[in-house]
């Protein structure tokens, strides 16, 4: 037995054979930080480096990332410190009078697989909901997504909000009509083209 074969069948999207192997380490004694950042965290960046490339798509993207949440399910309750996101809290939400969540809920797998701790607020969120959220849970990074042309205003309004009302807040914007111009414009700290790029912006985020 050995992480290289976890590795890959996290790359596969191997989802059955991933518990299998990450139950496996666990009974070898492996330690558990080895098994996360070796055996789960680590494929899910090739598997985004591949997404950013062309190699990979949605679809194998979507399974190698919940390959990885099903191992962190069965590795959360043997660490110390259960509540998991030892790295930071994040809070994901899409704007007022924005229903899609697809794009939301892959960024959160992603991220929950590099080990953020994620509060999903859900769609049509509205901008005092982002507030309560974010005072509760300082320090945070905010995702904010829209996929509708027409919800872009609402974007900015929230940014805006946002920024008045809790100034330290870092925030990221994406989905599919945003652009790294348009949230210079609107005041956002990141932008993420893709999942796999919104981890590493919420990575420099944390540390900034």
């Amino acid at each position: 037995m050995s992480l290289d074969e976890l590795f890959n069948a996290v790359v596969t999207g191997e989802e059955a054979k991933v518990v299998e192997l990450v139950q496996a380490e666990v009974n070898l004694g492996t330690p558990l930080a080895t098994i996360l950042n070796d055996g789960l965290i680590a494929p899910l960046d090739v598997v985004g480096k591949k997404f950013s490339e062309g190699i990979f798509f949605l679809p194998e993207m979507l399974m190698a990332a919940q390959t990885v949440k099903s191992g962190l399910n069965l590795l959360r309750p043997l660490f110390p410190d259960t509540s998991g996101g030892g790295k930071g809290t994040v809070i994901m939400g899409t704007v007022k009078g924005d229903m899609h969540d697809i794009g939301k809920n892959l960024v959160i797998l992603m991220m929950e697989g590099a080990g953020f701790k994620v509060i999903d607020l859900g769609v049509n969120v509205d901008t005092v909901v982002f507030l309560n959220a974010i005072r509760a849970a300082q320090p945070c990074v905010v995702g904010i997504s829209a996929l509708l042309t027409t919800t872009m205003p609402s974007m900015a309004a929230t940014v805006e909000t946002i920024k008045k009302e809790i100034p330290q807040t870092r925030i990221m914007v994406g989905g599919a009509p945003v652009t790294q111009a348009f949230a210079e414009k609107i005041g956002a700290d990141g932008y993420g083209d893709n999942a796999y790029e919104a981890v590493q912006i919420v990575r420099k985020l944390m540390m900034g």
